[in-house]
């Protein structure tokens, strides 16, 4: 009788251990940690001003983490209205999280922030930098898009913000590899709205693969617009990421920086009407800011309806891991 409790817990340790996750699942690789989060109140620095163009600034946040995993953040999608978040990084990583809101609705924190690697058709995590450079990503339904740039190609997952755990598949490249640059390709994908005249398929822009005439490659994937256009690239800014408006206009975010300078942002408003086979499209500037105002590299955009209708833009900047730069989140509205 005495040998019984002793066989008890030997038994317990059995169950333990088969009910353990082996190395590399899920489990194991999903990160759970706080995200400091300070808000910014001014979006030109030194000054109430709360009009940019088009856009009216709701706030910021610029965001720091005790996780060496947390930064290079290359893309946010919205899964709601302006709260539940997921995102990609250039390290190969997945990010999903929760906006915190104030009275006012402004931005004023982040909770439930998590982390895990994007994983191959194996399961395993991307081994190197090379192939793990995811810079784009696009949600519908329960699909998610994501491109990557260096190791050049288009994977799509089951949506799972939880476990990270859907295995991918690839899809067809929709440009020719040849005109793919090394380090300046699948840029942006996004998804047009249904009702629009692209008919809800996804659309791929690159940062800056150009062609001839020095304009940047973009594709639409599928529909009666299916085919190559190409991007009027003016005053040496870059592609950094899309999103689409729900008329079906398309907004681009655009970089560029100088060593004087430093870092600037452009976003360009594209008419969904001129995007057609063989086109070069352009379009009227939203906004424009440089270093006099609270942005970085800024990376990913989003737009999401509000409670009242407004078309809200969300902005997250890459920090390249740098102690000289930062991870900024910055919100605008679309001004009627």
């Amino acid at each position: 009788m005495r040998r019984l409790p002793r066989l008890f817990l030997f038994l317990c340790a059995i169950a333990l251990a088969i009910c353990r996750p082996l190395p590399g699942q899920a489990e194991d690789r999903v990160e759970r940690f706080d995200v400091t989060a300070r808000p910014i109140t001014q979006f030109r620095i030194g000054s109430s001003e709360r009009r940019f163009g088009a856009l009216e600034f709701v706030g910021g946040l610029a965001l720091t983490a005790a996780n060496r995993e947390f930064g290079g953040m290359s893309a946010i999608r919205f899964l709601d209205a302006g709260r539940n978040f997921l995102g990609v990084t250039d390290t190969g990583f997945w990010y999903a999280g929760s906006i915190e809101r104030d009275a006012e609705g402004r931005p004023s924190g982040i909770r439930s922030f998590r982390m895990a690697p994007l994983i191959d058709a194996s399961g395993e995590p991307f081994a190197q930098k090379w192939n793990a450079d995811a810079e784009s990503l696009a949600i519908s339904g329960d699909k998610v898009t994501v491109g990557f740039e260096r190791e050049h190609r288009l994977l799509e997952y089951r949506l799972d913000t939880q476990d990270f755990a859907s295995l991918p598949k690839a899809l067809p490249l929709p440009l020719p590899r040849e005109e793919l640059r090394r380090n300046a390709s699948l840029e942006a994908v996004a998804v047009s709205p249904a009702s629009g005249p692209l008919g809800g398929t996804r659309v791929v822009l690159t940062e800056k693969s150009l062609n001839r005439n020095g304009d940047i490659f973009a594709a639409v994937l599928a529909g009666p617009r299916r085919g190559i256009f190409f991007v009027r690239r003016t005053d040496d800014f870059d592609i950094s990421d899309a999103a689409f408006l729900p008329d079906g206009d398309l907004l681009i975010l655009e970089r560029r920086y100088a060593l004087v300078s430093g870092v600037a942002l452009r976003i360009r408003r594209i008419k969904s009407e001129t995007i057609q086979p063989g086109a070069t499209v352009d379009g009227a500037i939203l906004l424009k800011a440089d270093m006099g105002y609270q942005i970085d590299n800024m990376e990913g955009i989003d737009v999401w309806t509000d409670s009242r209708g407004r078309q809200v833009l969300s902005l997250i900047s890459d920090d390249n891991y740098s102690l000289w730069q930062r991870n900024l989140y910055l919100e605008f509205r679309l001004a009627e």
